[in-house]
């Protein structure tokens, strides 16, 4: 049984979502308090976090930074009440999988849960892939679920994982955003393609010499992003 933890100062919102959960088959576990869920998620780990953004004390945005920078990579879905781009696009870049804004439907929440637990535990996967596909110096081990560079080993969230992954299994095909989001999201991201190009960004920032003139990942103007097949095959600038 997976087990999530639920991090909000709001009893009654943790109180919906456990019953929620536990109804759907999930192990549930709840605070109130940044610190608290810093210490439950380095010493009893869960399999997904629920982390609302507002917090007293320790906020959600320090909680998901300090996470990371531990290299903690449980997935982790925000839970914001503001609708503000920024708040988003900072979750994002600090390495959140996905945000759910307040007020929210059940229905979406546990949609949202599952794509991402069934991508960690890697259900997506077939077993007519190849096991690596090289790239020049970048090498996506699909057995072993890893990414490496000149043999060095790239630290990636579950979701950079996945939508890395995608790309490499359409190597060489330009992929519009909506291809994307709903490939990877597994769902309809109510037209937001900006998740994508902040998860692009992350991944050229981890892959690329410069990321400003990406090698490995092209933009295709108009359409979307294409991964290199051949490295030999990409022209500078």
């Amino acid at each position: 049984m997976k087990r999530i933890l639920v991090v909000d100062d709001e009893p009654s919102i943790i109180t919906l979502l456990s019953f929620n959960l536990e109804k759907a088959g999930y192990d549930v576990a709840s605070c109130q308090d940044g610190r608290e869920a810093l210490q439950w998620i380095e010493t009893d780990p869960p399999d997904l976090v629920l982390l609302d953004l507002m917090l007293p004390g320790l906020d959600g945005m320090e909680v998901l930074k300090r996470m990371r920078a531990k290299n903690i990579r449980i997935p982790v879905l925000m839970i914001t009440a503001r609708d503000e781009e920024l708040d988003k696009v900072l979750g994002l870049e600090l390495g959140a999988d996905d945000y759910i804004t307040k007020p929210f439907r059940i229905r979406e929440v546990l949609a949202r849960i599952k794509a991402v637990i069934r991508r960690t535990d890697g259900g997506d996967r077939r077993a007519e892939e190849p096991l690596l596909v090289t790239i020049g110096e970048l090498e996506i081990d699909f057995g072993r679920y890893e990414v490496r560079r000149a043999g060095q080993p790239v630290e990636l969230t579950p979701r950079e994982y996945d939508l890395l992954f995608f790309m490499a299994k359409n190597r060489g095909k330009v992929l519009t955003r909506e291809q994307l989001l709903n490939h990877v999201w597994n769902y309809e991201f109510v037209g937001d393609s900006r998740i994508v190009d902040v998860h692009i960004s992350h991944l050229r920032e981890k892959l690329e010499d410069d990321p400003k003139r990406p090698r490995y990942i092209k933009t295709i103007r108009g359409l979307g992003y294409k991964l290199e097949d051949r490295l030999e095959d990409v022209a500078e600038g």
